[in-house]
């Protein structure tokens, strides 16, 4: 049995190699997407009490105890 020359091995090498790659990016692409993509969406306001309008003289606003 003869030894195969040097460019038929390193071709048959690359082709093993781009058939491998080819493969991996074929069944990534088939393959669905487990995770949900990413939404942004706008920050819920802080949660401030609304202001209250200044007390007037005479005017009570409850009990104090």
């Amino acid at each position: 049995m003869t030894p195969l020359p040097d460019r038929t091995v390193i071709l048959g090498m690359l082709a093993t190699l781009g058939m491998v790659f080819a493969l991996i990016f074929w069944f990534v692409r088939l393959a669905p997407s487990t995770e949900t993509p990413l939404q942004w969406r706008e920050p819920a306001p802080l949660q401030r009490p609304a202001p209250q309008p200044p007390a007037r003289p005479g005017e009570s606003r409850g009990t104090l105890i």
